[in-house]
């Protein structure tokens, strides 16, 4: 498969998404083992999860300790496996989701991931949302203790503008390496962060790249442009979406959630799909 970089890894050009597997509507654990098992079988060296990816509200760090339960069980080798999660969101179990950017929590929430991950250091660990009661400078400054005491490997950041970009990177010494921006067909108001992304060179991981759960089926019929580029390659619409943001720009990884063997095989196909300039000004236009 095409091979990206988010800092000093190489990573698969497409990554894989944890969410689905944890959250509301979940499959059964066999099949999310299987589903990170195919993956894998398809060259993915990136997923994406986070301690926030959970049901109910005493499961804190459900999706962390399946995808480490499915590295363990993988008959392969998955030494370049890099397993980004993320701290700072949280889930009180009645379906919401609140803020919590405390730079004491963030480290303590850390090392309660690299715990369950069964790692001495996470390979990427991103503030997930920046807390409005938290000035973002002293969340990003739980990232660099992290980083000098080596519970971290590599930091980045979630849901953030250009401002939080510029200022997260100088409070880390120059030391972002990414930034997960919700970026899709259907939206895509983050496109000046992945512009920007691009001009300093950090790589953008676009978070429900397809359109989020439920939405991702219906790309083809909702987006025309994108169906229309599919049938003529004889591919599916979501191949076409992952192909044309990663047309975008090299630093781009999307990272589409899946709970199904069969939807992330197809994904990562998108690597190898070339369009021609003409639909990729088509699909810009779209």
């Amino acid at each position: 498969m095409q091979q990206r970089q988010i800092g000093t890894h190489t990573v698969s050009a497409i990554g894989l998404g944890g969410m689905p597997m944890s959250i509301e509507g979940r499959p059964e654990q066999e099949r999310s083992v299987t589903t990170i098992h195919a993956a894998l079988d398809a060259g993915v060296t990136l997923i994406d999860t986070a301690d926030a990816y959970h049901r109910d509200g005493n499961e804190v760090g459900h999706n962390e300790q399946l995808i480490a339960d499915a590295l363990r069980s993988y008959s392969g080798s998955t030494d370049d496996v890099l397993v980004a999660t993320k701290g700072g969101h949280l889930r009180p179990g009645d379906g919401s989701w609140t803020q919590n950017g405390r730079p004491e929590y963030l480290k303590e929430a850390a090392k309660a991931s690299a715990k369950r991950l069964g790692v001495d250091a996470i390979g990427l660990y991103q503030f997930h949302r920046p807390d409005p009661d938290v000035a973002y400078a002293d969340s990003i400054g739980a990232l660099v203790e992290l980083l000098d005491e080596g519970v971290i490997q590599m930091a980045g950041i979630s849901n953030a503008t250009v401002a939080q970009i510029d200022e997260a990177n100088k409070v880390l010494g120059g030391r972002l390496v990414s930034v997960q921006n919700q970026f899709s067909p259907a939206f895509r108001t983050s496109l000046e962060e992945l512009q920007h992304c691009a001009s300093i060179g950090v790589a953008f991981l676009p978070w429900s790249p397809l359109g989020g759960i439920g939405k991702a089926g219906d790309l083809g019929s909702k987006h025309d442009a994108f169906g229309q580029v599919a049938e003529a390659h004889g591919v599916s619409p979501q191949q076409v979406a992952l192909a044309w943001e990663l047309a975008l720009a090299p630093i781009v990884v999307p990272i589409p959630g899946a709970s199904r063997p069969e939807s992330i095989t197809d994904s990562v196909k998108a690597a190898d799909l070339t369009l021609t300039a003409e639909e990729l000004d088509a699909l810009n236009a779209a």
